[in-house]
């Protein structure tokens, strides 16, 4: 009787680089690409001078009429770019601390990036009144906010250190380091004149509104150093999937690996945060969702990247189009990420 061995995906190889041929995958991506392209075409078109589809995508491509072309790349184009730079940004970090801790809640929300980020934000603009305010909100805030990201994702990592970062461990260090830094962010607005407490709800909220160009190249100018880098390392993380032992038996350095990629999600977390504020949820949510559309056991960094890009952008047009008024786009994807947690809890409570 001849043993029936199991079919393996086809493996192709591009001189020294070689890889699963997954055609779901790539078919996935392919659409959830045409999608989000899609969805930001229209979210561009929409507002009190409406343009319609077909001059969007004949403008973009440089064939468009004058007026159509100011009102598109001058007052619309940076909050739309803004929405897919920060939602690239959040489902690729999502999706490395996901894998990384191999548990589907870890997400730069729960882990306490985001919340580290807000409260040096919010201890920034508060104790720069008056003048300052501008220069801070346009300067300082951004920078802040990236620098209390990298330290707070930084502190939880050597806290969850012993011999190795567990990731059952990782959770509960975050989940204690988040609920500090909102209790510190929360005295701050108590203690804070009026107008300043004003000023830093109105960025604790997630917002896409008054983007500026300058925004948007720092914030694409470091996801795209960032994201070279992943690609750059994720080859070696692969093998990390079946176990330390087994990674270091095919000869990857699993803690230096493991290190860098963190880092590059705490950096693509604070990215985020400091062009749009602490959007909750996407980071969560995307790529739990890419990897149910692609059918892969842990998530894929590319289509979770296109995922919460797509999530957000149709979210930002949700709280503009859909509603009575016009809301911050935190606020719709709180309303989405919130039951899905609760899914992901039930789901996790029944295994």
């Amino acid at each position: 009787m001849t043993e029936v061995k199991p079919s393996l995906p086809p493996g192709v190889r591009l001189g020294r680089v070689s890889f699963v041929w997954r055609p779901w995958l790539l078919c996935v991506t392919l659409l959830l690409a045409a999608a989000t392209f899609l969805v930001f075409c229209v979210s561009i078109g929409v507002g009190d001078f409406p343009i319609g589809l077909p001059q969007v995508i004949a403008t973009l491509f440089g064939r468009g009429e004058q007026v159509d072309e100011f009102v598109i790349m001058d007052l619309r184009m940076p909050r739309a770019l803004a929405g897919l730079v920060v939602g690239v940004a959040l489902g690729v970090s999502g999706a490395l601390t996901q894998s990384i801790a191999r548990n589907p809640l870890a997400s730069p929300d729960v882990l306490g990036i985001t919340s580290g980020a807000s409260a040096v934000a919010v201890f920034l603009v508060t104790v720069s009144g008056g003048a300052a305010a501008a220069i801070v909100s346009s300067v300082g805030l951004p920078a802040a906010a990236l620098a209390g990201g990298l330290g707070t994702g930084l502190l939880v990592y050597f806290l969850a250190w012993r011999r190795g970062v567990d990731g059952f461990r990782l959770i509960l260090i975050g989940i204690s380091v988040s609920a500090v830094m909102e209790a510190i962010t929360t005295w701050l607005l108590v203690t804070a004149d009026i107008r300043d407490v004003a000023r830093a709800q109105a960025w604790l909220v997630g917002s896409l509104e008054d983007r500026s160009w300058g925004e948007v190249r720092t914030a694409l100018g470091c996801g795209i150093v960032l994201l070279a880098v992943v690609s750059c390392v994720a080859f070696q993380f692969r093998p990390m999937h079946f176990g330390d032992e087994v990674a270091a038996g095919l000869g990857v350095r699993y803690a230096r690996v493991r290190a860098v990629l963190l880092l590059c999600a705490v950096l693509l977390a604070g990215v985020a945060v400091s062009a749009a504020g602490p959007v909750p949820f996407v980071a969560l949510v995307a790529p739990q969702v890419a990897m149910r559309l692609a059918r892969c056991p842990t998530p894929p960094m590319v289509a979770s990247g296109l995922t919460g890009a797509l999530l957000l952008t149709g979210s930002d047009l949700v709280a503009r189009t859909a509603l009575p008024v016009s809301l911050p786009v935190g606020v719709v994807t709180a309303a989405i990420g919130g039951p899905f947690l609760v899914f992901l809890l039930v789901r996790a409570n029944l295994r």
